[in-house]
């Protein structure tokens, strides 16, 4: 049997999905339901219940699952294994951000880490919060950038920094002249926000209704950039970290005004997967990004 095909299995049991875990490892839908045929026939007991949405494992497929992590993960531990004979700073960090983070830092990081480890590798992608979750469980990155980092049984949470919250303006708004904004001042504003089901729009939601201010959500967004844009075309105001708005600031499309809101700050931190062993790659880059905070180092 293919690592392959455990690694197929295991994204469709994941997801709860074929056509999603067939996505995620760049199959057709039909193949992934293929496989799982052939695996149930082989083993001769059904894995899904398929007349559950999304898709539940049966005990079987529990039991089957567990034996495509197990196996994956001995065959990770022969691969590091097999990097350390080699030297560990010859191998590869996977690392997932969110993309505020990868766009207004990941440059800057993979050109020292190339100065630093040349013969180590960074790969990056960007996703959303919950897919880097994913990712990180499934070993399919070994760190995740996220905001408002969260632990679990899986996973370890090693908090990074706190960024400051400030409104992001068009410069002809009229709260761009400001030197600070009060909360009271926000009301009755339009107002471009986060999705709902993202924790920042929790937290400004619960920022904005303890100070009794009701804004009128024009529109709504997954990501930071989008919300820069339609800020600066002027459809409304919103409530940024302040750290993110720095290029568009420099090109005179957006203001940041101070937020007269002592301690709203987006926690931004490391995710791993538990008891999981890091490559010299994966080492090296986590020291890199925790430096300028030693007292937040792991080792």
């Amino acid at each position: 049997m293919a690592f392959w095909d455990l690694k197929l299995f295991r994204e469709i049991a994941a997801t709860g999905s074929m056509s999603r875990g067939a996505a995620h490892c760049g199959v057709s839908q039909s193949a992934a339901s293929q496989h799982v045929q052939e695996v149930e026939k082989r083993l001769g007991v059904p894995l899904f219940d398929r007349t559950k949405r999304p898709l539940e494992l049966t005990p079987a497929g529990k039991l089957y699952t567990d034996f495509c992590r197990d196996v994956l993960r001995r065959e990770e531990e022969l691969e590091l294994a097999l990097e350390a004979l080699k030297g560990d700073l010859e191998s590869t960090v996977r690392v997932a951000s969110i993309y505020s983070i990868g766009l207004s830092e990941m440059s800057r990081l993979q050109g020292e880490f190339t100065a630093r480890y040349p013969t180590a590798r960074l790969h990056v992608e960007y996703m959303r919060p919950d897919r880097i979750y994913e990712a990180v469980r499934n070993d399919e990155a070994d760190l995740g950038l996220v905001s408002y980092p969260e632990s679990s049984r899986e996973i370890a949470a090693i908090p990074w920094r706190e960024e400051e919250m400030q409104i992001a303006a068009a410069p002809s708004h009229p709260l761009a002249a400001r030197p600070v904004v009060y909360p009271a001042d926000l009301q009755g504003m339009d107002y471009i926000g986060f999705d709902e089901d993202l924790s920042i729009r929790r937290e400004l939601d619960r920022f904005l209704r303890a100070r009794g201010v009701e804004v009128n959500l024009v529109m709504h967004f997954d990501n930071i950039q989008m919300i820069k844009e339609a800020v600066a075309l002027g459809s409304g105001i919103s409530i940024l970290p302040a750290r993110t708005m720095q290029a568009e600031i420099a090109q005179r499309r957006l203001v940041a005004v101070k937020l007269d809101a002592p301690g709203l700050a987006r926690p931004v931190g490391i995710v791993h997967r538990r008891k999981k062993k890091l490559n010299g790659a994966a080492e090296a880059f986590l020291e890199l990004i925790t430096e300028a905070v030693p007292e937040l180092r792991r080792r």
